[in-house]
């Protein structure tokens, strides 16, 4: 059995007691059959056999992805699917290539059960028009999936037309039997919002925003945000997911801002002035995270965002690096 096929077998057991473990073996794999990886290490002049904690791993700057094709041997591989990152036509964007474009859905249908429970329990619509005009999103292809395998009879996405999404609220509560998960960009639901306030069907569901502005509203912090969508969804907290083209994995929280990383998932934070600075221990930072899902490109991706950890595990996102693009799922400055 190859490395990446008894990788993929152990993924969905992976606890706090093994992760390490994993990590470190899938960091000398990808150290070796990584060319972009590989070659970024050596310029370090870092041996990765000297690595024996999570901490001694190198990340590599998220911005490869979008000057390199970050993927892993053989080279001859073609990509079954290529995610984009969400960015303005000045801005270049981040390129996620898919060997198994399978291994990315069963992986987000997989984190959101253990956070929400069977997909066939929900009705899922979005509010994802920046995404969806650019094409090729990570977030599209995941709600899709979500929608197809719940077994809906109804549309899921959304592109302006409010009023037809109201009525699939209104139907989906009233028909269904499910609970319903309404999943949106923060300036289309606040665009929503504005327009339907008091509205009857805005009540009773799940509210999922997955972050960014795409320069159409001005930004804010997230508990500006969550407030005033909370006066037209009532009082319940708004749920976000954060995640990103660059990872096939998802972090939740489900209303009071702070995530829970899946068990594939694990945030350590550095010292925003000093990309080499990784510690187990940092209360607040910026974020290198670790996707043992991205067994095909790079699991160990030293990011932009900023975040504080907590003592049970969850993280809040606190906003960007300066000069850094303003982009992503839940990244708000």
């Amino acid at each position: 059995m190859s490395f990446r096929d008894e990788h993929l077998r152990v993924l969905p057991s992976v606890s706090p007691t093994n992760f390490e473990e994993i990590a470190l073996a899938l960091f000398r794999y990808q150290a070796q059959n990584c060319p972009p990886y590989h070659d970024y290490i050596a310029a370090l002049g870092r041996n990765p056999s000297e690595a024996k904690t999570l901490t001694d791993i190198p990340f590599l700057p998220i911005e490869f992805f979008k000057t390199h094709e970050v993927r892993t041997a053989p080279a001859d591989w073609v990509p079954q699917e290529i995610f984009l990152s969400s960015g303005t036509t000045q801005q270049q964007r981040s390129r996620h290539l898919l060997r198994d474009p399978a291994l990315y859905r069963r992986n987000a249908a997989r984190i959101f059960e253990q956070t929400y429970g069977p997909l066939t329990n929900w009705i899922f619509l979005a509010l994802l028009p920046s995404y969806l005009e650019q094409g090729q999103s990570s977030l599209v292809a995941m709600v899709e999936h979500f929608a197809t395998v719940s077994g809906q009879t109804q549309p899921a996405f959304f592109l302006h037309d409010h009023e037809a999404l109201l009525q699939a609220l209104a139907a989906a509560k009233r028909d269904s039997g499910r609970q319903v998960m309404l999943l949106g960009v923060s300036y289309a639901l606040l665009d929503l919002v504005t327009a339907y306030a008091g509205a009857p069907e805005l009540l009773g569901l799940t509210v999922l925003e997955t972050g960014g502005m795409k320069g159409r509203r001005r930004e804010m912090i997230r508990e500006e945000l969550h407030a005033e969508l909370q006066t037209a969804f009532g009082p319940q907290g708004i749920h976000s997911e954060y995640g990103m083209t660059e990872l096939l994995s998802q972090a939740y929280s489900t209303g009071n801002g702070r995530f829970f990383c899946p068990p594939v998932l694990r945030l350590l934070l550095r010292e925003p002035s000093d990309p080499f600075s990784v510690d187990a221990t940092r209360p607040a930072g910026a974020i290198n995270v670790i996707d043992l899902a991205n067994i095909d490109s790079c699991a160990f991706i030293e990011t932009k965002d900023l975040a504080r950890q907590y003592s049970d595990g969850s993280f809040e996102v606190l906003g960007r690096l300066d000069n850094s693009d303003v982009r992503g799922c839940n990244q708000m400055v």
